[in-house]
């Protein structure tokens, strides 16, 4: 027969034991929600820094493309400018 002290520790024993099953379960699920959530801000700071460069480089496109484009050459003799 088990004692009563025994029986009590036992108790204990398997509460302990499943609490820290659960909370070690518990931290898995945070670690991994924080780790996607960290990858989520990232991404989205990657998509934002592209934008940014992509803008960066479309505006310098326009800058040659303006310097190169002389309104005088683009017509031939005689036609009229149609942007006036």
């Amino acid at each position: 027969m088990v004692s009563k002290f025994e029986r009590r520790k036992d108790t204990v024993q398997e509460l302990t034991e499943s609490g820290a099953t659960h909370v070690g379960k518990i931290a898995m699920i945070i670690a991994g929600a924080v780790r996607d959530v960290t990858r989520e801000i990232g991404d989205w700071i990657s998509d934002g820094i592209e934008m940014r460069e992509a803008s960066k480089k479309a505006q310098a496109d326009e800058g040659r493309t303006a310097a190169r484009t002389d309104p005088d050459e683009e017509f031939g003799a005689g036609e009229s400018d149609p942007r006036k």
